[in-house]
């Protein structure tokens, strides 16, 4: 856990974060500043800080991160007509924690651009 990291503060229980889902890998929990009607986060527990730092050494990691958004959706609902899933890497993607994350859009037509 990197302790000035606020995802790993959220993920350790330490920060209150509207939690959704949680597994002993991943943990899901609501946007403070949505871009849809519904929007998630789901982090991996371990600090990894974004996508260019992942190695074949998280390669399951990764692949919890990604099967866990369906039980997300499930578990949260609202969302039977389609999602949006983004990673943000890097400040020009508008990545403002370095804490590899998942968004998970939803709620309404996102329409055919990426951005909701």
């Amino acid at each position: 856990m990197a302790t000035d990291c606020i995802f790993c503060r959220i993920a350790a229980g330490e920060i209150p974060a509207g939690i959704v889902y949680q597994d002993e890998t991943v943990v899901a929990f609501r946007d403070i500043h949505p871009q849809a009607p519904v929007h998630l986060l789901v982090v991996p527990r371990e600090h990894v800080a974004s996508v260019d730092d992942l190695s074949e050494a998280h390669a399951a990691l990764a692949g919890r991160l990604l099967t866990a958004v369906p039980k997300v959706v499930a578990e949260v609902g609202g969302m039977d007509n389609g999602y949006r899933v983004i990673a943000n890497t890097g400040p020009d993607a508008g990545q403002t924690v370095h804490h590899l994350h998942l968004h998970v859009l939803g709620g309404r037509a996102l329409g055919e651009g990426l951005v909701a």
